[in-house]
């Protein structure tokens, strides 16, 4: 089964909350025939657009290939948080990796999110991004923890930003008697993911970049000068950038054994108008520390976006709503009789590690993936590191990032769901312990 089409309607955007209310663009044309360019991209996510929209802009000829429609993955469906450093935190980072390469690390994410800023304003894409994330602690030594972190960051990064809470702030900012305090970072920040990424197709387009959509990838043939197969057509470019993530498929064995593919999922409520205030007292957004992260954040006309539980293999469950509300409820128990209109789920990917992979896999190829829930701001500098490199100006940052370890899953394609799937058991049953 091809994750593709294992869950939605070919051509469609999911029926999420973001397609109702963003102006969705006119579908681009599938590719037929035969085609030359100098960068052909596959998938039309943000890792996509950015490098299709900085190769044009750079004057190169670019194909992108999309097999549904712009922004049709994880990159249209996710929460919308913009977030600060990568996805394992500092002090992690510099365990693994020594303080130099947690650093320069550091500031590659600044400048990720620095960039989305930057592409928002200058393309004037209308996404509605607000600054401000909490990040939600469920125990009191959780809580001890963020505080530390945040002054580590203060004290080592100069990042001045993240404001410790104690449990009572955290209860007049987030309306949850289950939160024992955490913090707020008012450098990352939150938006409609499906109109940002809808604003790069356009950019890309203004540049240049000739963009198709309902256009299959069925195979690619590495070399000095590579063929993308579709099922109406061929590409034959100098370079192939692979932009999949969660959706790559068989394309690349490499890249395969490494990004793993997981589901996640989202409801809407209905509008709560005056309730709102009993959910979040300001426009943030909040991400918790349960192993399985529940996120959320309120819409402009005032429902409450809630995500929370994952799923691994091909398969969404067959009720989203009551897989969501469940975790929902354990937050906001107050909610029990508030309806559900939307109800979703999206394809990420994850690495064992947490940190993106980037990778020249095969001959004429590069690839980028694998952000683990961080991908808004990453993906979006990938892209630019990705075209920067297409048109042979691999760079340092380019390089920083495909030099962190991304060892492969245990099991291989077959194995890799059932044993993390095991792995998640266990670190929920922790969750539901408390430990």
């Amino acid at each position: 089964m091809n994750l593709l089409f294992a869950n939605d309607r070919r051509g469609a955007w999911p029926a999420s909350w973001y397609a109702e209310v963003t102006p969705p663009l006119d579908p681009f044309p599938p590719l037929r025939g035969d085609m030359r360019a100098d960068i052909c991209v596959v998938g039309g996510g943000y890792t996509g657009l950015s490098a299709a929209l900085h190769a044009a802009e750079a004057g190169a000829d670019v194909v992108l290939v999309e097999a549904h429609r712009m922004g049709f993955g994880a990159s249209g469906r996710n929460g919308g948080q913009v977030g600060s450093g990568q996805r394992l935190h500092q002090d992690a980072l510099e365990r693994m990796l020594g303080d130099a390469a947690a650093t320069r690390l550091w500031h590659l994410a600044e400048d990720a999110r620095a960039l989305v800023a930057d592409l928002i304003a200058r393309h004037a894409i209308g996404c509605d991004y607000r600054p401000g994330v909490a990040y939600a602690e469920w125990t009191a030594r959780g809580v001890t923890d963020a505080h530390a972190y945040a002054e580590k960051l203060r004290r080592d990064y100069g990042y001045d930003l993240v404001e410790p809470l104690t449990r009572d702030e955290m209860r007049a900012l987030v309306g949850s008697p289950a939160y024992r305090g955490g913090v707020i970072d008012w450098g990352a920040g939150h938006l409609n993911p499906l109109a940002y990424a809808l604003g790069l197709a356009r950019a890309a387009v203004a540049a240049g970049a000739h963009l198709h959509e309902g256009t299959l990838v069925r195979r690619i043939a590495p070399g000095t000068r590579p063929v993308v197969f579709t099922e109406s057509g061929r590409v034959t470019a100098d370079r192939v950038i692979l932009a999949a993530n969660g959706y790559l498929g068989g394309l690349d064995r490499h890249v395969a054994a490494r990004v793993m593919p997981i589901n996640n999922f989202i409801v809407a409520t209905e509008p709560l108008g005056a309730r709102a205030t009993t959910v979040l007292a300001r426009d943030i957004a909040v991400a918790d520390s349960r192993f399985v992260v529940n996120y959320f954040r309120l819409t402009p006309d005032r429902r409450l976006l809630f995500g929370g539980g994952e799923s691994y293999g091909y398969r969404f469950p067959d009720d989203i709503r009551a897989k969501v509300r469940k975790p929902m409820l354990q937050v906001f128990p107050h909610l029990a009789d508030v309806a559900l209109t939307h109800a979703w789920g999206g394809t990420l990917a994850i690495t064992r590690t947490r940190l993106p992979h980037l990778a020249a896999p095969a001959p004429g190829i590069l690839s980028a993936g694998g952000y683990s829930g961080h991908g808004v701001a990453l993906a979006t500098l990938a892209g630019r590191l990705l075209a920067e490199a297409a048109q042979g100006g691999r760079s340092e940052d380019f390089d920083t990032l495909a030099r962190l370890p991304c060892p492969p899953f245990p099991g291989g394609a077959a194995l890799r769901s059932p044993l993390l799937a095991l792995a998640m058991a266990w670190f929920g049953l922790r969750d539901r312990l408390g430990i």
